[in-house]
C-alpha cells in the first residue's frame, strides 16, 4: 500500500482545500469559525503523518456526465485552485449514491466522491473530505447526520438550504449535528460541492451519506 508522499498531485488537492477551510470566511460566526479550525488541525494531523493510499476502481454515474461542465465553470470562481488542483485527480475519483435503494429520479442527479476517509482512498479515522455532484433542478432529500458536522464549499453552480438560503460559488454552508436540512440546485447548471465531515471516529467509521435520509 503506498502512501499520500507518492501521489504529488493528491497532495496538492489537501493543500489547496485546507486553505479553502484557512482564508474562506466565518461570517462572524463563532461556531463555524471553530469548525472551519477544527477541519483545518484534522487535516495537518492526517498530512503529519503521511496516510495510506489505497485506490477502488474509478466509477462513474450518470451524473458525472455534468462534470466537465461543472470543472469549467469553477474555474471561473475563486475557488479555482481547488478545482484546478481536482482536475489532476478526478479521472482516479470513485463515484457512489451512498444508498442500497435510489429514489426515483436522483439515481441520474446526485453522486458522491469521498477523497479521504476511513474508506480512502487517502486513508483517515478523524476526518472525512470529498465532493458531491448534483446536476441541475436536483432536490436532495430532507436528512441530518447523527453526530457529525458537516460543512460544504460551493466550487461552481447554486444550491439552496431548506428554501431558506441561496448558496453560489466561494460560499460556505454549515450543518452541526441532527439539524435537518434539505437541499436544491439551479436550473441550468450542474452544482459542484466540496464537503468536510468531523465527528467521532465511531461516528465517522459507520455513518453513510444517507444514514438519516427521512423515508
Amino acid at each position: 500500500m503506498s502512501r499520500l508522499s507518492d501521489h504529488v498531485d493528491w497532495q496538492y488537492v489537501f493543500r489547496e482545500y485546507w486553505n479553502v477551510y484557512r482564508f474562506g470566511s466565518a461570517g462572524g460566526n463563532s461556531v463555524i469559525r471553530s469548525h472551519l479550525k477544527d477541519v483545518r488541525n484534522r487535516l495537518n494531523a492526517e498530512l503529519e503523518i503521511n496516510p495510506e493510499v489505497a485506490f477502488d476502481q474509478p466509477n462513474s454515474l450518470p451524473v458525472c456526465a455534468w462534470l466537465g461542465r461543472a470543472m469549467d465553470q469553477g474555474l471561473n470562481e475563486r475557488t479555482a485552485p481547488l478545482v484546478r488542483s481536482l482536475a489532476r485527480v478526478i479521472d482516479q475519483l470513485t463515484w457512489r449514491y451512498g444508498y442500497e435503494r435510489m429514489r426515483k429520479g436522483l439515481a441520474r442527479k446526485y453522486a458522491y466522491a469521498e477523497l479521504m476517509g476511513p474508506n480512502g482512498p487517502v486513508i483517515s479515522k478523524k476526518l472525512i473530505l470529498g465532493l458531491v455532484l448534483f446536476a441541475p433542478r436536483c432536490t436532495y432529500p430532507e436528512h441530518s447526520h447523527d453526530g457529525i458536522s458537516e460543512s460544504y464549499i460551493c466550487l461552481s453552480g447554486s444550491v439552496s438550504d431548506s428554501n431558506y438560503s441561496v448558496f453560489t460559488p466561494g460560499s460556505l454552508l454549515f450543518n452541526p449535528p441532527k439539524r435537518a436540512h434539505r437541499m436544491t440546485t439551479g436550473d441550468f447548471e450542474p452544482t459542484l460541492l466540496a464537503y468536510a465531515w468531523t465527528g467521532d471516529e465511531d461516528k465517522l467509521a459507520h455513518q453513510k451519506m444517507d444514514f438519516s435520509i427521512r423515508k
